[in-house]
């Protein structure tokens, strides 16, 4: 076994090497779905946009075999449930890169570079729970990664939000690590640059927007027409090179200036919120695709950092507690079509999925014959239904929230029906709910009642992928499978019906 892994290895790292030369693009592949797309759809579409690079949150068994001789370069997460234990255990850590690294390298020839220990542990928002185990998990993991022969392939960091750092002067220049976790930061980054491993961090324009109403819009933007921020001799006119040179400050005044950064998630909802739209959403991702594509750099560090766009497609069972955008970060829809055009250089466009197999052309709705004598009965129903099904899209702002309230009701009434594979019990709603095969959806705008992708046909099939022609062989708190609504959210809703 020891000699056939060398030797895969060493396969693998010599075609690696040759087939280098062409950069594609990087993003996050988020698996929180009650219908997610098959693995090998999943890969074949990386591919046929130009993804060369993928961050998964977690070591999905699916996703990984999927990956394997597939060209695609892999981060792995490590949940931030498991710090403790990989922290305080060295074997433990031994025994995650076994299962969850080694295994893949050698028998599926998966190209894994990065292993990413944690979710963004330092978030104020935990007030301290991963301090003290952090940064003894990506010790140990390391360390593991070092003793199974991995170690000068495979690098461990630390995705880690931009809160982790800030400036007293609020420009750039006055960048510098949060003062309660200043001195673990440098150590941190100590670890990484000693072991030749890149910094990680996350950022994210459009919950600086979202989150202060005072926050200058076009800013956010990289095309925008804010009034720029100047900082002596540097002028700065968006937020995302703002935020990453403050990083670079930091870095630069604990003398760590050419500390390797990658920016591990950036991207921009399009629905859940009235600034999370397909507007904005395009309009943001085109520019940041655009200065991939150009490979610019920021103000204070010319050279382009590494981009992981968040995310690749929406996932409708994600928590929904930093807002309800969190389940339509996707550049594509859930099945994997198109949700906006993005051009991705060269003359190239964004595509679909291929191969995806749906449930049948059919929709629960609010039965025209359903009384409205009872609207505490509609109102439970609807709250049943959004409590386990995803109606992040009825929220105030979203783009189903203009709907009349026997609409409003079918949407959510649809949205379970599909969740639960079109089972005719899914339907019924106190004989509220009635099947039909006319596509509800409105005519106007961009609100749509979904078909879920039907995973049991998709079942025991392979999609073979062909070798690719580049290099061959991942905000919010960490995902939960949470499918409980605000109650401000279902009370609105409920709010909707007591007026019929």
């Amino acid at each position: 076994m020891g000699f056939l892994y060398l030797v895969v290895l060493a396969v693998t790292i010599v075609s690696n090497e040759l087939g280098k030369g062409v950069d594609g693009f990087a993003c996050n592949w988020g698996t929180r779905s009650t219908h997610p797309l098959p693995p090998n759809i999943v890969v074949r579409l990386l591919k046929d946009n130009g993804f060369d690079k993928v961050k998964l949150f977690e070591a999905d068994p699916g996703p990984l075999k999927a990956l394997g001789n597939s060209g695609i370069q892999v981060m792995v997460g490590i949940p931030n449930d498991l710090l403790a234990s990989l922290a305080s255990d060295a074997n433990a850590a031994a025994a995650w890169v076994s299962q969850n690294v080694s295994s893949y390298v050698s028998r599926y020839r998966v190209d894994i570079r990065y292993v990413a220990v944690g979710n963004e542990p330092f978030l104020k928002s935990y007030n301290g729970m991963f301090v003290n185990s952090t940064f003894p998990a990506l010790r140990n993991i390391q360390a593991a990664l070092t003793n199974a022969g991995l170690g000068r392939r495979v690098k461990a960091t630390i995705p880690l939000n931009a809160d982790v750092y800030q400036s007293d002067s609020g420009l750039p220049s006055g960048g510098n690590f949060r003062p309660d976790i200043h001195g673990l930061m440098i150590s941190i980054i100590k670890f990484l640059s000693q072991n030749a491993s890149p910094l990680s961090i996350n950022i994210y324009p459009f919950l600086s927007l979202d989150a202060d109403p005072n926050f200058p819009k076009e800013f956010a933007f990289f095309d925008g027409s804010a009034p720029p921020v100047v900082d002596g001799s540097v002028t700065y006119t968006n937020v995302l090179d703002a935020n990453f040179d403050t990083l670079i400050a930091a870095l630069e005044k604990n003398g760590f200036g050419s500390m390797p950064v990658m920016i591990g998630e950036v991207g921009w909802p399009s629905d859940g919120s009235s600034n999370a739209n397909l507007r904005n959403a395009q309009r943001f991702n085109q520019g940041l695709v655009d200065r991939i594509v150009k490979k610019e750099g920021s103000p204070r560090r010319a050279a382009p950092p590494d981009i992981y766009i968040f995310a690749l497609a929406d996932e409708d069972a994600k928590s929904i507690d930093p807002g309800n955008f969190e389940r339509h970060w996707g550049i594509f829809n859930y099945d994997g079509s198109v949700k906006y055009p993005l051009r991705m250089g060269n003359g190239k466009a964004l595509v679909g999925a291929k191969g995806v197999r749906y449930l049948p052309k059919r929709w629960c709705v609010l039965s025209p014959q359903a009384g409205v004598s009872d609207p505490n009965s509609l109102g439970q129903s609807i709250n049943e239904a959004c409590a386990r099904a995803d109606c992040t899209s009825l929220a105030p702002g979203s783009s189903c929230a203009g709907l009349d309230p026997r609409t409003n009701a079918s949407y959510a009434f649809n949205s379970y029906f599909q969740t639960m594979n079109q089972s005719r019990d899914a339907c019924r709603f106190n004989n509220l709910g009635i099947i039909t095969n006319v596509d509800p959806s409105p005519r106007q705008g961009s609100c749509r009642f979904k078909i879920m992708i039907d995973t049991r046909k998709h079942q025991n099939r392979t999609i073979p992928t062909t070798p690719s022609s580049r290099s061959p062989p991942a905000s919010a708190p960490t995902e939960q499978p949470l499918l409980v609504l605000a109650s401000g959210f279902i009370l609105f809703i409920v709010y909707c019906y007591s007026a019929l």
